[in-house]
């Protein structure tokens, strides 16, 4: 897909490299992520919302019910907001941002798909 079939509106959009929820640039910092935000600290933080999204993912879900959604399930976001997702996210979290969360006990798995971890 090229550049010029993407509509204007959508060419911002970002992915967060730990959960996949997509948003503007603008929203996540705005509001940081809905899921992260305790662990990632986007919200007012241009330079954490580069370094914690990307602008490159593949495909997006439409999260509603997660409770009730196995495509929630196969894709690791049962237990978040509802919203929408990336399929994959190119990209990983810095390894000072990685180190931080597994002090905090929370466990990086790579929303990239394209590649083996």
């Amino acid at each position: 897909m090229s550049l010029e079939t993407v509509p204007k509106d959508l060419r911002n959009l970002r992915a967060c490299l730990l959960c996949s929820l997509v948003k503007t640039f603008e929203q996540f910092e705005l509001d940081g992520c809905d899921n992260c935000e305790e662990y990632l600290h986007m919200k007012n933080n241009s330079d954490t919302v580069y370094d914690c999204t990307s602008s490159n993912f593949d495909g997006m879900v439409a999260m509603m019910s997660p409770e009730d959604s196995w495509v929630a399930k196969w894709q690791r976001i049962g237990r978040f907001a509802k919203g929408c997702y990336a399929i994959s996210v190119t990209g990983r979290l810095p390894p000072g941002r990685v180190r931080d969360l597994k002090r905090k006990g929370i466990i990086y798995r790579p929303r990239d798909t394209s590649t083996k971890t």
